[in-house]
């Protein structure tokens, strides 16, 4: 019998026993590799161990359970299959909609047997299948940014303004090639010049035209009218050229839908 190995990443204590108590019940098979306390610690370990499912509580500290699915979408090995996703929730029913034909699976809190007893099932099917879950990157991630409930949205930037020495500069947001996230700034880059600013690549996107800026990357932005060109190499990455510009920007395989040929 095939022996499946799962981590459980749940800031709450008495949640996370709950989840592992049930599933022990119900699947005594599973092995469960280790309970975490926040999305950063889920995104290490689940890199290191390469489990087989991974349950994440959307709403943890350091990195929610949606952003950890996405870096660990961006930085798994191509030659591993990426684990099957359960998000850990306390949405109402109306939210979870979205899952119906997303690539994922949900618990609702408080835990219950009978639910967690049909994703157990569903779970077990899809992992005796040996599909080709690596191909379903591109499906979670982009599915997955439907799962939160939309906020109130901010107006979107047209000026950027980047603090250089006494002075205050005033960037046109039409005037941007791309936006590269470094630590806690954004390095905002022009066709003539970079300049940073005291804001986390996370805040900003929120106030940017979604149409006109396209997210190519964990930690980059580009701006789609200076994109000249996206190159695929052999072992099927993709890398972008830009005018005016010489550098080039990859593109993580979550992205890469973008530049299907029409």
């Amino acid at each position: 019998m095939t022996t499946f190995r799962a981590l459980v990443a749940e800031d709450e204590p008495i949640l996370a026993y709950t989840l592992v108590q049930t599933l022990g019940r119900l699947w005594p098979e599973l092995q469960i590799g280790g309970v975490l306390e926040n999305g950063i610690a889920a995104v290490r370990e689940a890199l290191a161990q390469r489990p087989d499912l991974l349950f994440l509580d959307i709403k943890m500290p350091g990195k929610t359970g949606l952003e950890a699915a996405q870096e660990l979408a961006e930085d798994w090995p191509e030659d591993v299959p990426f684990p099957l996703l359960v998000f850990v929730t306390a949405y109402d029913e109306f939210a979870l909609q979205a899952f119906d034909h997303a690539a994922a699976d949900y618990v609702l809190k408080p835990v219950s047997d009978a639910r967690l007893s049909k994703t157990v099932e569903r779970l077990k099917a899809r992992l005796q299948k040996n599909d080709d879950r690596n191909a379903e990157l591109e499906r979670i991630v982009g599915q997955l940014r439907t799962l939160m409930p939309a906020g109130m949205a901010p107006e979107k930037l047209t000026v950027i303004k980047a603090a250089v020495g006494n002075q205050v500069r005033m960037i046109p947001v039409d005037d941007v090639v791309y936006f590269e996230a470094a630590d806690k700034y954004v390095n905002v880059v022009t066709h003539d010049s970079e300049s940073l600013i005291r804001l986390s690549l996370k805040e900003l996107l929120p106030q940017l035209d979604a149409e006109r800026f396209w997210q190519v990357h964990r930690g980059t932005v580009v701006n789609m009218r200076c994109i000249q060109s996206a190159v695929r190499d052999d072992t099927g990455k993709l890398t972008l050229s830009l005018r005016g510009r010489k550098e080039s920007l990859p593109v993580s395989r979550v992205f890469a839908h973008l530049f299907k040929q029409m």
